[in-house]
């Protein structure tokens, strides 16, 4: 075996059965090509073997060399948040609808594979973002976003009113139905939705995309990778904070928010022949014609 890889992870889609017969496929493949295998316990609990070590996402980020994640683009947004710590490279078999982050194929996995474990591949760095919720001088919540950090008006009808400062600097007070706080990653996501740029992954940037603005002279502004975004609530409306539509909180008024990116990053590992701008026209149907 000549691969800079030994220890692979397999992390499926949670409580998703349908993942059963193309992991244990996989994880047989690799075990025969000599490869050390480990599930994590989420995703054993669905394909029910024990032929393989079964560990928590703790201990596959002690040991694993890579990880594979099979699933849609959800999936592995919560797996980037979990291993980004250790370093771990990951590689997104797409199970999904989109697949901007899954990129490989079910049907054609194992080849892809094959070239990348004997080193033929490009890696991709991405950033995150790290939030926090101050309340009364006190850090009553965090959470890391690979995706993107989201204040919306929840169950309200009315807008929402705060007022946004970038590096303590004064930009402005948005009336609207919330904000996106996006990285490049996210910028194809609920940001895009919004009217938000697309970022090239390779660009360490942030972008910030009103949702619905009350005034249409508010537009999506992109700041540098090292800015601090605070956001301080000014109306009394039922608001929310989301990251990556997984982990919420439940905003009050005097609430200030704080956004700026996490100090380690994600490593992705993609198919030399991989090109961010077909998956564009894939993903996007661009250059179709009716």
């Amino acid at each position: 075996m000549n691969s800079p890889f030994s220890t692979i992870a397999l992390i499926g889609k949670h409580k998703n059965p349908e993942i059963a017969v193309p992991l244990l496929n996989l994880a047989d493949y690799l075990a025969k090509s000599n490869y050390t295998v480990l599930l994590d316990h989420l995703t054993a609990s669905q394909v029910h073997t024990d032929r393989y070590p079964v560990l928590s996402l703790e201990q596959i980020g002690e040991q694993a060399d890579l990880a594979v994640v099979i699933g849609g683009d959800g999936t592995m947004l919560n797996i980037a948040r979990m291993l980004v710590s250790y370093d771990v490279p990951l590689i997104g078999i797409n199970q999904g609808r989109l697949g901007f982050l899954t990129d490989l194929s079910a049907e054609t996995m194992f080849e892809a594979l094959d070239e990348i474990l004997a080193g033929h591949y490009s890696t991709e760095r991405r950033i995150l973002l790290y939030a926090e919720v101050i309340r009364s001088g006190t850090i009553v919540y965090k959470s890391l976003a690979f995706n993107d950090v989201v204040l919306y008006r929840g169950m309200s009808s009315g807008m929402i009113e705060f007022e946004v400062k970038v590096d303590r600097e004064y930009v402005n007070t948005l009336r609207s139905d919330g904000l996106i706080i996006s990285t490049p990653t996210g910028s194809t996501a609920y940001a895009l939705s919004s009217g938000g740029p697309i970022l090239h992954p390779s660009l360490e940037l942030i972008a910030l995309v009103p949702i619905c603005p009350h005034t249409l002279s508010n537009r999506p502004i992109v700041i540098g990778p090292e800015a601090s975004v605070e956001i301080q609530l000014r109306s009394s409306a039922y608001v929310r904070m989301n990251c990556d539509s997984h982990s919420c909180w439940d905003l009050e008024q005097t609430d200030s928010i704080i956004v700026r990116r996490f100090p380690k990053t994600v490593r992705l590992l993609h198919s030399v022949n991989h090109s961010y701008y077909r998956m564009l026209r894939e993903k996007l149907g661009w250059s179709e014609f009716p």
